[in-house]
Parts: structure tokens; C-alpha cells; sequence
């Protein structure tokens, strides 16, 4: 074929399309590279890739010399280059072997093409799956994103409940957030964090002269937060005697700092944590009753992670955003085997275990995906010391019968409380049960 004729074809292709050489110098670079990159034909053509690109795979993950390497092709692999302007754009590349007609090796091609408006779809689409910096998009999520809003537009007190890691604080600051008050102060005070006198001092404030070393008045986070909001975190971990003076702000709506006897208005917006069963200490008699009933006018409850599991990749794309904004890194995202292994671990310090993990994962990786030996060592373990295996390539397929699977253990195999899990309606579940033969789990099948 002529090359005025192969020139020719190689400008028609939508995707970037160039060559280099055995010493990975640019030997033909089509318009739509021009395009994508901002980089002129002849800039490109006799200059090394690395130079031309400026890539986050070239130093490391480069897939010419990948497909060089393994003789298997790449495909559509995501990276980022910067163009001639400066931008960093993301492309998806792919990449093969050049023999000549004696079947040597004498370079390599890689085309690519600009994921800019996919990733501007892909953002829409987290946008709808979040709400103030919560994500998810399982069912017990989307309820709590459509409660928020009703919350947050009235002024009762709310108690939010839930494990450590499950997002309390955020819930709380949502709630600020999409309140009357959200223009005065949000403060957040951990009360199993100081003891009973300076979490007492801490919260209603003092006067000079209180006690020993109050040398002058210092006003409390009620005082701070007045006109706003305060979360109180761990609420089950206060003491009797402050569940007294917290009861009476509550419903007097007025408390006193200590050394004074003036009486100071409240006008706060209180909202409770705890990750404890309240309820159970109240009936125990660990936690007043009656404060608990003050506290308890809303309550939402926080699943923990190993019940929200379809939300793991969408929490993870985000945290691997995050840590790519913190620290000036392009790591384009987690390979099959990982997800394979966050999929399938149980989470017990929930979502703020899984942002640990991740960041542990961006000290080691030195490329531009993530790969399992990059997470922390109990997250991979040896096969056998874990419970059940996925699959290495973890297809959309495979991990939708791993959610129906333990839907359906966790509900004992009611199937309607499983489909109201999942957002489906119980006939598609039905359906979905009887395509994968699935009818014995959660009725006394454990392994199927």
C-alpha cells in the first residue's frame, strides 16, 4: 500500500493512531492525534513518545512496551496525558506489536481515544449518586439520600446511628448543610473523647474564676455554635450527671457555663451519634430514658459496608480521585483482582476502613492501576485463610449473583425483604434467582 494512501486512511480513523520505532521514536502520527493532543504532526514525528505525551503509564506502565514484552496486545487500557496546552485529559489506549514482512519486531502502534465526555458522564452520573459528600447508589443509600433534605428543613433534634466508619459526621454535616442554618456554625464534638468535667466545660463553657485556672470567661461550643448546629458524637459514652444538664438544654432550650447563674438561650440545632444501641442502654439503665426519648424525635439509622457491598466500586473510584487531587498523583484506578478482594472482605471498620485501604494502596503503587499487592496484608491473605473466592476477572455478571447472594444469606432467603434490599421488584429477582439457580440460598444451603 502506498504511503500517501496509508497517510490517508490513518487520518480518517476517529482515534489517535501513531507508530514509534525500536527506539521509540514517533514514526507517523494521524490527524486525530493532532487533535486529541494539540501537538502538530511535525513536533511529533522523530521525537521519543515519552516526550511527546508526557503520560502517567510512560515511565512505568507503558503499553508499547507492555505488548513488546508480553507479544499479547493492550486494550483500552485508561491513562492520562497532558496536551499541548497543559491539560491533563484522560484517553483509553490500545496497543500492539510491528513485525515486518520476516516477522521481526521493528516498534509498535497504540491508538487512543479521548474519554473526556465519558468522563464528564461518568461524573454526572456519581453527582446522582451522592448527596454532600455521601455516596452510594444501593437502596438503603438512595432512602437516606431522599430523607435528608426532610430532615434537614425542620429543626428537630436527630439521633444518627451506626458503626464506626459508617459516615456519621457527614450525615450530621449534610444535614447542616441542606438546613435554614446552614449559613451560622457546624462544630462537632467526640464526647467519649475527653472526661466528664472538660467535656462539660467544653460543651456549656465558663466563667473567670469557675475554678482554679479559669483566668478569664471561655465561651462553650454551644456559645460557638449558636444560631447553628452541634453534633454530638458517642452521646451513649456521656456520663448520668451530663445527661442531666444535656436533658435541660433540650427542653428549656437555655443551659449555664460553669461558675455562672445566668442562664444562657440555646439556639442550636442538635444532633445526636452514637454507635451504640441506645435504646437497649436506656432499658438497662445505662441512658437516661427520658433524654434518650428527647434525642430520639428523628432517627436514621447507617447500614454498615458490608450491606451496602454494590457501593464499594463507586466508593473506591472516589477515594482514588481524592488521593489523586491530595497528592498530585494520575493513578487511573484499581485492577479486577482488587475489586475481586474489596467485593468480597466484610469491612469491620466500614467505609473509613476501605479510604485507609486505598491510601495504603497509593504509598505502594508506583504505576497507574492499583493491584492486590498493593493493598494491606489482611486484605491479602492467602486464599485459603479467607472465606469464599471470587473470580480474578470479576464480570459484571459474576458480581451480580455475588449481591443476590448475600441478599438473600443476609434475609434468610426472604426473598421480598431481599429485593427491597436491592431496589428491584421481587418478580425480577425471581427471575434473576431462577436464571442462576440460586432457590436454595439463605434456606439452609451455605454453600451452593
Amino acid at each position: 500500500m502506498p504511503n500517501s494512501v496509508q497517510s490517508q486512511l490513518l487520518d480518517s480513523v476517529p482515534d489517535g493512531v501513531f507508530t514509534v520505532d525500536a527506539e521509540w521514536r514517533i514514526t507517523t502520527f494521524n490527524r486525530s492525534a493532532e487533535r486529541i493532543t494539540g501537538i502538530h504532526r511535525e513536533e511529533a514525528l522523530g521525537r521519543r513518545c515519552c516526550d511527546v505525551f508526557r503520560a502517567s503509564i510512560c515511565e512505568s506502565a507503558c503499553a508499547v512496551k507492555q505488548t513488546l514484552a508480553t507479544g499479547r496486545p493492550v486494550v483500552n487500557k485508561v491513562v492520562y496525558i497532558v496536551d499541548a496546552s497543559g491539560q491533563r485529559l484522560p484517553i483509553g489506549v490500545s496497543a500492539a506489536v510491528l513485525k515486518d514482512s520476516r516477522g521481526r519486531v521493528i516498534g509498535g502502534v497504540e491508538s487512543f481515544r479521548d474519554l473526556r465526555v465519558v468522563e464528564e458522564l461518568q461524573r454526572q452520573a456519581r453527582a446522582q449518586d451522592s448527596c454532600s459528600g455521601l455516596i452510594g447508589r444501593s437502596a438503603r443509600m438512595r432512602e437516606l439520600f431522599e430523607l435528608l433534605p426532610v430532615v434537614a428543613a425542620s429543626d428537630s433534634t436527630v439521633l444518627i446511628e451506626g458503626a464506626s466508619g459508617t459516615g456519621k459526621e457527614l450525615v450530621a454535616r449534610a444535614i447542616h448543610a441542606h438546613s435554614p442554618r446552614r449559613t451560622h456554625p457546624f462544630l462537632a464534638v467526640n464526647c467519649a473523647a475527653l472526661p466528664d468535667t472538660l467535656l462539660e466545660s467544653e460543651l456549656f463553657g465558663y466563667k473567670a474564676g469557675a475554678f482554679t485556672d479559669a483566668k478569664k470567661d471561655k465561651p462553650g461550643r454551644f456559645a460557638l455554635a449558636q444560631g447553628g448546629t452541634i453534633l454530638l458524637d458517642e452521646i451513649g459514652d456521656i456520663s448520668a450527671a451530663l445527661q442531666t444538664r444535656l436533658l435541660r438544654v433540650l427542653q428549656e432550650r437555655v443551659y449555664e457555663p460553669l461558675g455562672s447563674v445566668v442562664a444562657v438561650k440555646a439556639d442550636v440545632r442538635v444532633i445526636a451519634a452514637t454507635n451504640k444501641d441506645l435504646r437497649q442502654l436506656a432499658q438497662e439503665g445505662r441512658f437516661r430514658e427520658d433524654l434518650f426519648y428527647r434525642i430520639h424525635v428523628v432517627r436514621l439509622e447507617l447500614p454498615r459496608l458490608r450491606d451496602r457491598r454494590e457501593d464499594i466500586p463507586l466508593l473506591t473510584e472516589q477515594f482514588i480521585a481524592r488521593f489523586n487531587r491530595l497528592q498530585g498523583r494520575d493513578i487511573a484506578g484499581v485492577s479486577e483482582g482488587v475489586i475481586a478482594r474489596l467485593m468480597e472482605h466484610d469491612f469491620p471498620g466500614n467505609v473509613r476502613e476501605l479510604e485507609n485501604a486505598i491510601e495504603h494502596a497509593f504509598v505502594l503503587c508506583r504505576g497507574a492501576l492499583i493491584e492486590e499487592c498493593h493493598l494491606p496484608p489482611h486484605l491479602r491473605a492467602a486464599e485459603s485463610e479467607q472465606g469464599t473466592r471470587l473470580p480474578r476477572g470479576l464480570t459484571l455478571a459474576a458480581m451480580e449473583e455475588l449481591l443476590l447472594r448475600d441478599a438473600l444469606r443476609r434475609h434468610g432467603g426472604n426473598r421480598a425483604a431481599a429485593a427491597r434490599e436491592l431496589g428491584i421488584n421481587t418478580s425480577t429477582l425471581f427471575r434473576k434467582i431462577k436464571a442462576l439457580k440460586l432457590d436454595r440460598i439463605g434456606k439452609g444451603d451455605r454453600n451452593p
